[in-house]
């Protein structure tokens, strides 16, 4: 395993200063600088320095570190070339070489070249980077796919496990276990033997996931990511640290000072969402107006345990092409397993539709998200449950610039107005799966349309976009709209090539 020492920890109360200080904007900002001499050195400095009457901590900072400037800011696009062919310059921007480790850096040093999301995300991103690769596959990109996977497999060999991102405060949590997408998506591109290459890696990925499993009982219920229920076990979001986020430090502290709850109850639970992907939304909150009410470790999400089925199967796949056919009906049983579950714990009769469940009050969260459509996505819904799920989009869901992502207006950013690009292609692919192809190809239009005229007004492609009012442009959250954007220009490149 490498070690690997989070900002926090690097640069104890010096850390802690810059952040409180409030003099940058973006405390991810602060968490990503590059340090310019031993991190040691740097500390030892500052507690010298800093009980000086004329000592300046924006100056001490400028001295000692160097920001990490965003590559897609400097950019300047050229709005009379079509969208696609701007995406395609784009992914050269959005490409990083091959990492050098930078003693102090939060940075994760990876061996092959990637794609970053863009704005003031300078690392890769776990699930961002599969909807980044279905562009990168239109585009016929493909070394750069395999670069991407191979970075994930060394990090999984290394770390144990591919966290949130190649930094080292993102070292207690994952994000959705796309990996064995890629590695569908691969196998594509390169044949079916690709399984059986990444076979230990599909492995350890999934008892990252399982940790626990065996030690599960009826007086012990849930251990990291594992859930006991009464007719088995499905799994939850959940960050191995109770502390607050390096990224937005300064931010956590002060939701803390607002809430009810334990720091660390609070803190595991917004580390959790981050794991999600959705941070935040609602779907985490018991009150959708309270971001201090979030309990994101209490639910088991649709999404993760759709994404697990997947990942059981390839597993299957994997065994049953390496010749071992009694591990792989393992696998096919524990998929089996978890469909029963995913049936039984997500879809209400009553509404027609799927809903996350709150196993700590043992009943279904009544909000009406996205996360229904990974169901269809997966193929495990019946044709009648489809039926229903797509009325339901069509009915709630649907706006003039695509689908919202929830259908309540909160202010977070993983609610209403807004609607991002993975959701997009889980919905599209998943309505394209039953043969709802009329209202596939609307919500694709929609989508595709809003993106086109933003580029158009602004030059850019967006993280998320306001699909209710399309003349405006999307907000909430914890940080300004970015700009890039990765996983934007893969959904759109994949519906419209």
């Amino acid at each position: 395993m490498t070690l690997l020492i989070p900002p926090e920890d690097v640069f104890e109360e010096l850390f802690v200063d810059l952040h409180a200080s409030k003099l940058w904007k973006d405390g991810k900002m602060l968490s990503d600088a590059i340090p310019l001499a031993e991190s040691k050195e740097i500390l030892f400095q500052y507690r010298v320095e800093k009980r000086k009457n004329d000592f300046d901590l924006k100056s001490f900072f400028e001295k000692n570190f160097q920001l990490n400037p965003s590559k897609t800011s400097e950019f300047k696009s050229d709005t009379s070339r079509p969208v696609l062919e701007h995406i395609n310059i784009l992914w050269d921007v959005l490409k990083r070489e091959k990492d050098t480790s930078i003693e102090g850096s939060s940075l994760i040093p990876l061996p092959f070249p990637y794609i970053v999301p863009g704005g003031r995300f300078n690392e890769i991103y776990y699930w961002d980077s599969y909807f980044t690769m279905l562009g990168l596959q239109v585009s016929r990109k493909i070394e750069i796919i395999q670069n991407m996977v191979d970075n994930f497999s060394h990090l999984i060999k290394t770390v144990g496990f591919i966290p949130n991102g190649n930094r080292s405060y993102f070292l207690g949590r994952s994000q959705p276990p796309f990996y064995s997408l890629m590695i569908d998506m691969l196998a594509e591109e390169k044949g079916k033997l690709i399984y059986i290459k990444y076979l230990p890696f599909l492995e350890k990925e999934y008892a990252f996931w399982m940790d626990g499993k065996l030690s599960l009982q009826e007086e012990k219920t849930t251990f990291k990511h594992v859930v006991l229920l009464e007719e088995g076990v499905l799994n939850r979001y959940q960050d191995k640290f109770n502390k607050p986020r390096a990224e937005m430090y300064q931010t956590d502290v002060e939701l803390y000072k607002k809430s009810s709850k334990n720091s660390k109850t609070l803190y595991s639970h917004l580390r959790a969402a981050c794991e999600s992907g959705w941070d935040f939304s609602s779907r985490w909150m018991k009150d959708s107006n309270d971001l201090t009410s979030i309990h994101t470790g209490d639910i088991l999400p649709i999404d993760l345990n759709c994404l697990l089925y997947h990942l059981e199967l390839t597993l299957a796949k994997a065994y049953k092409l390496n010749k071992s056919d009694n591990i792989a009906s393992l696998y096919e049983k524990k998929a089996f397993q978890r469909n029963a579950l995913i049936q039984n714990y997500f879809w209400n009769p009553n509404t027609q539709f799927y809903h996350d469940y709150d196993y700590v009050d043992k009943k279904q969260k009544s909000n009406f998200t996205l996360a229904a459509m990974f169901i269809l996505f997966f193929n495990l819904a019946t044709n009648e449950q489809a039926e229903a799920c797509a009325n339901c989009i069509e009915n709630e869901f649907l706006r003039d610039g695509g689908v919202i992502t929830t259908t309540l207006i909160t202010g977070q950013q993983w609610d209403a107005p807004n609607g991002w690009a993975p959701l997009h292609w889980i919905t599209i692919k998943g309505l394209r799966n039953y043969k709802f192809n009329k209202l596939s190809k609307t919500i694709s239009d929609r989508w595709s349309k809003l993106n086109y005229n933003v580029y158009h007004r602004t030059g850019k492609l967006l993280e998320k976009y306001n699909v209710e009012d399309i003349s405006l442009l999307s907000g909430g959250g914890e940080y300004e709209v970015q700009d890039g954007f990765g996983w934007t220009n893969g959904v759109l490149m994949k519906i419209n090539q």
